[in-house]
């Protein structure tokens, strides 16, 4: 065997790779704060059982993003009122559980059809309309990665300012309402929130993959973790791991990018549930 040979197999595999993550550094930049965002507020779609929510927003979401690619203007544009629109109609009548998930179960059928038909009526690259339903994370534009910054930091802002009053209601929405707490109000402006982070997490990763980076890194935090800093810290770290893991793994391979964020995002779950079942064995023999 030739060392040498291998040697400089191995440095331009390296320098190969290094070469394509070059090109992706905008995907690499949006999958690290889409996981952030994705993480924290994740947190609070499980504390408030909302993790239907979120596919029924992502529903809506590609619908208006399949309107406006048929129309020829702005796909994010298009996401946003979607998205804003079934987060005003899921958190204004949805305030009981109950009516929620009709609401949800109303608007997913309805929103995934006006989708299709959308899209049956496109007659341009096949490829845009494959984008709406699995992202395009390998191909994020310059100003596409400035939007989605800007909305990122506009949720954060938001949550920031609503995280103690959103914190109550979640837990014990009874106690809150006692207390004086808006709930209605409260939970519309979640909703908002959480429209804004679909519309661009459905426009970069697409509609079909929104729950990977949006409930189950939060999913698995709550697995191992308890405390009100640790839950939405370690989510945060999750979301982040799965997407850029994600994207350096595809960088890597011949596959596309949106399997390997999946499979990252379900593996850190398994660990994590397997970590806290142990835990709640030990505890009880002790």
């Amino acid at each position: 065997m030739n060392w040498s040979d291998v040697g400089d197999a191995l440095f331009g595999g390296v320098a190969q790779y290094g070469a394509i993550l070059a090109l992706v550094q905008n995907s690499v930049w949006a999958g690290a704060v889409l996981g952030i965002v994705g993480g924290l507020i994740g947190v609070f779609v499980i504390q408030r059982d909302m993790s239907f929510a979120v596919h029924g927003i992502s529903e809506l979401s590609f619908a208006g993003a399949a309107a406006a690619l048929l129309l020829g203007v702005d796909v994010v544009t298009g996401s946003l009122i979607g998205s804003l629109l079934a987060a005003v109609l899921i958190g204004w009548l949805g305030a009981r559980a109950r009516d929620r998930n009709s609401i949800i179960g109303v608007l997913m059928p309805f929103g995934l059809g006006l989708g299709i038909l959308f899209l049956s009526l496109y007659s341009g690259r096949s490829a845009n309309r494959f984008s709406l339903l699995t992202g395009q994370i390998v191909s994020v534009q310059s100003g596409q990665l400035g939007v989605l910054i800007v909305l990122s930091a506009v949720v954060l802002v938001g949550l920031l300012l609503i995280w103690r009053p959103l914190r109550f209601d979640s837990l014990d929405p009874q106690s809150a309402a006692a207390r004086g707490v808006p709930s209605r109000w409260v939970s519309l402006g979640f909703m908002l929130l959480l429209g804004l982070v679909v519309a661009v997490a459905v426009h970069i990763i697409g509609a079909l993959l929104v729950m990977a980076l949006l409930v189950t890194p939060a999913a698995a935090a709550m697995r191992v973790a308890t405390g009100p800093l640790a839950v939405p810290v370690l989510a945060a770290v999750f979301g982040v791991v799965s997407a850029v893991g994600g994207i350096l793994l595809a960088v890597a391979g011949t596959l596309p990018v949106s399997p390997y964020i999946t499979t990252v995002s379900f593996v850190i779950y398994l660990v994590c549930r397997a970590i806290g079942a142990r835990r709640d064995r030990v505890a009880v023999t002790e």
